[in-house]
């Protein structure tokens, strides 16, 4: 459910962020608004990130191979992390040079069509709201009790978290550059429309760091959740089964992998230990599913003299 939530979520903001695109260069081709260029550049990147995500979603479902034993569920990890460096650079550097450009030579607002930046920007908010709604109502079936920085922390499918941080970064991109673009026409001086243009850089930055830092730690290899990781070590030891130490790591969003040492009897035949990591095997994927690739090490409990 939850990688099917992240594609409608991804779908749904790759929809809107295609038509405000468009409609964000007719305004900028009108009014040579910096402010609507950095914002037309931001939803170009947003949807070039989308495509990511989907291609990255995709290729992580290919099987397992000999020369990747472990498969591909980490693709979508690595697709996350070019999205952020992807609004790092297209998206804020980007807008902080036309920042540091229209500083250096403001001009007004002028024309016939000065209400086409406002009217586009109005419309690109009330769309952009509805793909963030789309995003918030799936991140709910997945987010449980967790405040929302922490479903951002410690989500393990990347994309409703990149999808909710460039939509609230959409959305305040927008009232950043309705800010400076409704400043410009009011005082007729545009280095509001370059202050505007700034902060939308500004902003498109922070997000892709977060988003850096975020992917980072799942690329590196995240362990289950404390909640997972208790009900594996109750599955272990529900038939008597003493767990001398255990390590999860997930290998992909819904894929974990499972890694423990168990205690077994001097006097255990060989058939018997067997058949109790087979038991074990089968309750700890039925207490967590996702673990797909479980090793359990039998050894001997040594009681220090």
């Amino acid at each position: 459910m939850a990688a099917n939530g992240g594609t409608k979520a991804i779908v749904a903001a790759l929809a809107a962020n295609l038509t405000i695109a468009l409609l964000k260069f007719v305004a900028f081709v009108l009014t040579l608004s910096s402010s609507m260029l950095a914002e037309a550049i931001h939803s170009v990147a947003d949807s070039g990130n989308q495509i990511l995500l989907l291609v990255g979603g995709k290729r992580a479902k290919r099987a397992a191979s000999p020369e990747h034993p472990f498969g591909y569920g980490r693709e979508r990890y690595i697709y996350a992390f070019i999205v952020s460096i992807v609004l790092f650079s297209v998206g804020g550097l980007f807008a902080l040079y036309e920042a540091w450009e229209k500083f250096q030579h403001p001009h007004a607002i002028e024309g016939d069509f000065w209400w086409v930046p406002l009217a586009v920007l109005i419309g690109a908010i009330v769309a952009e709201s509805f793909s963030f709604r789309t995003a918030i109502i799936e991140s709910n079936h997945v987010r449980g009790k967790q405040s929302w920085t922490n479903f951002i922390r410690n989500a393990k499918q990347p994309e409703l978290p990149v999808i909710l941080l460039e939509d609230f970064g959409a959305l305040l991109g927008l009232v950043f550059a309705l800010f400076g673009v409704g400043l410009t026409l009011l005082t007729g001086d545009g280095i509001w429309d370059a202050a505007g243009t700034g902060m939308i850089g500004l902003l498109l930055v922070a997000i892709a760091v977060v988003l850096a830092v975020e992917t980072k730690s799942l690329l590196l290899g995240e362990s289950a959740t404390k909640e997972d990781v208790a009900r594996i070590a109750s599955a272990i030891e529900s038939d008597g089964t003493v767990l001398i130490h255990l390590k999860t790591m997930h290998l992909g969003p819904e894929e974990l992998l499972v890694a423990a040492k168990i205690s077994v009897g001097a006097a255990d035949t060989g058939e018997g230990i067997a058949r109790a990591i087979d038991d074990a095997e089968t309750r700890i994927r039925a207490a967590v599913p996702i673990a797909r690739v479980i090793y359990l090490e039998p050894d001997i409990v040594r009681v220090k003299a």
